[in-house]
């Protein structure tokens, strides 16, 4: 195989490219049914045992939280913008939310179509350049739930703890950073995440929830999107994205290889430590703008002393076989996403040519 690309994808990202070749080895003849798992009926028994193994390896890396049930759906993360707001925003409630960045926004106004929303807290007067302080946080005696982003991609941003809501549910956009360190699921209500950061490829988007919460929903609402409809079908009310929770089931396996959340957490923090040291000690060439409390461990930004040094970067960095360090096009400058799925050797390799970029052009 020619040697693959430094991938810092926002999203499609980086797979393990031990997954890719196990993947590769059974796609035409999958547990020798002489069919891959793409072609076979998702009734049928050997793709029942993949859907399950998938949910019970998620819950299992979370430690089996009791009560908690997994959802594999479709639409990505921006559908879960408005099937929360419409299976829980009921009559007389409003929908919380932080405003922490892009993404938050995009959730906020897909709400705003449903029912009342109101603003628990927003880094809007910040550029988003930091988590709101969770001391902050306002949430209405009325509210349905409160709805965070735990990680902000485009502005690069982190939650390093949680808000604690008492009675009100906890639900969090974990699409950028799930699964990438410990934490205890029970302080969250319902999590959902798009794959194609941290779990596997698009196609599939998972919920974590507590079944009491997903039980019931409004009737008045299409089949389609109620969470009850998908949690008394076991997710296989119509054809699932079958490829896909393959794939989710094959990042799962590795991710337990690795150690667990400890092991992937211990590595990841250890990249991100490599490129934002580099960030930090280059005496302001590269400028970290995300306050350092709020950093994210997925997605680090940066910026240079002018666009035309950023266009170079770019262009420099793409000839050396680097692939995704542009900025989101709404806010510009360099972006390094760094997913469970980076290696370490990886990282290392920006590092030193970021080094070599500031030595030709500092």
């Amino acid at each position: 195989m020619s040697k693959r690309a430094y991938n810092f994808n926002a999203g499609p990202a980086a797979l393990p490219l031990e997954v890719l070749e196990r993947a590769q080895a059974e796609f035409v003849d999958f547990r020798g049914t002489g069919m891959s798992i793409m072609e076979m009926s998702h009734r049928g028994k050997v793709y029942e045992e993949v859907h399950h193994e998938a949910e019970s390896r998620l819950l299992s890396l979370l430690g089996n939280p009791e009560g908690y049930k997994v959802l594999f759906l479709q639409g990505g993360a921006s559908t879960q913008f408005a099937m929360i707001p419409m299976n829980f925003l009921t009559e007389g409630k409003t929908a919380s939310y932080v405003l922490s960045g892009s993404w938050a926004d995009k959730a906020i106004k897909e709400a705003k179509l449903i029912g009342e929303t109101h603003i628990a807290a927003s880094s809007e007067a910040d550029k988003y350049m930091s988590i709101p302080d969770l001391s902050s946080i306002e949430i209405p005696d009325n509210a349905a739930y409160l709805h965070v982003t735990s990680n902000e991609t485009i502005e690069g941003t982190q939650y390093q703890q949680y808000p604690k809501t008492g009675n009100v549910p906890l639900i969090a956009d974990m699409s950028s950073d799930i699964l990438c360190r410990q934490f205890d699921a029970t302080q969250f209500d319902f999590i959902y995440a798009g794959a194609q950061k941290n779990l596997g490829p698009s196609g599939v988007t998972v919920v974590i929830a507590k079944e009491e919460m997903i039980a019931e929903s409004p009737k008045h609402i299409p089949t389609m999107l109620r969470y009850s409809t998908h949690l008394k079908n076991d997710s296989l009310y119509n054809t699932p994205p079958s490829f896909s929770v393959y794939m989710v089931n094959e990042v799962l396996k590795w991710i337990d290889e690795k150690g667990g959340l400890a092991g992937v957490e211990q590595a990841n923090r250890k990249k991100a430590g490599l490129i934002y040291d580099i960030i930090d000690s280059s005496e302001g060439f590269y400028r970290g703008p995300v306050d350092a409390g709020s950093r994210s461990m997925m997605n680090i930004t940066f910026r240079l002393a002018s666009e035309e040094l950023e266009k170079q970067f770019i262009k420099e960095s793409e000839q050396a076989g680097f692939i995704g360090l542009k900025g989101h096009r709404s806010v510009g400058g360099l972006r390094a996403s760094i997913y469970n799925a980076v290696p370490y050797d990886t990282c290392k390799a920006l590092v030193d040519f970021m080094t070599d970029f500031q030595k030709s052009h500092g």
